[in-house]
């Protein structure tokens, strides 16, 4: 279970099926966007809200996420919220009988831990973390294993009271292909790229967010030279816009929309400009490729980029003008990039999903 989709919930979801099938062909798997299938019209309310939130207000959702005030003071309506949700998703559960249920983020997995606590239900209950920081909406008892990007994650679990037994450091789950090795020069052929000149992935999730609009052009003046692959995602009017702009570029520039082959260009490129997603960040480590991080969100995106900074497997950039001027300095510098892989190489989870699905077929037998 996860929610919103094209989220990173909804990759990691994604991830774990097709490494399931991957150790077992006869498993069966369900994947439900659980708040679109228990209550499709919140969903869109809270979806709007959020967007309109980090867009617009983000000191406002920094100030809400894992406040421990506003934690304790939403606990009754979680729980209304919990219960109202239940029948749809008992309805479900008896009819697909799981053995195991696995949930990429907090809010299905509280319904499903609700339900435990209540008795009605013993299936085994796995949540799986997709940032590095844990917030306090995590934590339930009836929880059975905690699946954590990093050891630094699991003990601020402990912190929270999670007993140690539940909490397993497998990393943010991939999928599979990620751990797939190509032939650049292939790739780059592909993308019709020059087999000369580095490559540069500028990303901003899902919804394109960022400064993209902004960076592209700066980024194009440059006097270093290279290339660049821009993934706007559902974000259609800085894909119309930057496709408008693109006749005026001196670079060369692939702009594209959502893609499904990430990981190739992952693998033809030499550094990403990206916002600090929990699955593009796990993702860029599989690929051993250095990030320059920029406009985090708060709340989730902030904990990431800590991470990513206290092991030196990323640099941040305050602004855009700053970001085309550490671009410049990696790209230069080959000696820095290399520490950065080196770096990468130590934390990075290069089997995430796969050891993942290994525990799950343990925990459903």
């Amino acid at each position: 279970m996860y929610i919103s989709q094209n989220s990173g919930h909804h990759r990691a979801a994604l991830a774990i099926e097709r490494a399931l099938r991957l150790l077992d062909q006869t498993v069966q798997t369900k994947s439900i966007n659980s708040f679109n299938y228990t209550n499709p019209i919140l969903e869109k309310i809270i979806n709007k809200t959020y967007m309109a939130l980090i867009k617009k207000r983000p000191e406002v959702w920094e100030y809400l996420y894992d406040n421990p005030m506003i934690v304790k003071k939403s606990q009754r309506l979680k729980e209304s919220i919990h219960k109202y949700n239940s029948g749809r998703m008992r309805s479900l559960l008896e009819d697909f009988r799981p053995d195991t249920i696995i949930c990429t983020q907090a809010f299905p997995c509280g319904i499903v831990a609700d339900m435990k606590k209540s008795g009605n239900l013993h299936t085994p209950l796995i949540g799986i973390l997709t940032d590095y920081a844990p917030h306090s909406y995590w934590v339930y008892n009836d929880v059975n294993a905690y699946i954590v990007p990093s050891e630094e994650t699991g003990q601020k679990l402990l912190q929270n009271g999670v007993s140690e037994s539940k909490i397993k450091p497998f990393g943010i789950p991939v999928d599979p292909k990620f751990f797939t090795k190509h032939n650049r020069e292939e790739l780059l052929n592909k993308h019709s790229l020059d087999l000369n000149k580095p490559v540069v992935l500028i990303m901003g999730g899902g919804q394109g967010l960022g400064p993209m609009k902004k960076m592209v052009p700066l980024l194009d003046r440059s006097p270093v030279d290279f290339q660049a692959v821009v993934i706007t995602g559902k974000n259609k009017k800085l894909y119309n816009s930057l496709i408008k702009e693109k006749k005026h570029f001196k670079k060369k520039m692939l702009i594209y929309q959502f893609v499904e082959n990430i990981d190739e260009l992952m693998e033809i490129s030499s550094l990403i400009l990206t916002k600090p997603g929990g699955l593009t960040t796990a993702e860029a480590m599989a690929k051993n490729l250095p990030m320059i991080v920029i406009h985090p969100l708060p709340g989730q995106e902030m904990m990431n980029t800590r991470f990513l900074l206290e092991n030196k497997l990323a640099v941040k950039a305050d602004d855009e003008k700053s970001a085309v001027v550490l671009l410049e300095e990696l790209l230069s510098n080959e000696e820095k990039l290399n520490n950065i892989r080196t770096d990468i190489k130590k934390k990075a989870k290069y089997d995430s999903s796969l050891k993942i699905a290994r525990f799950v077929l343990e925990m459903a037998l």
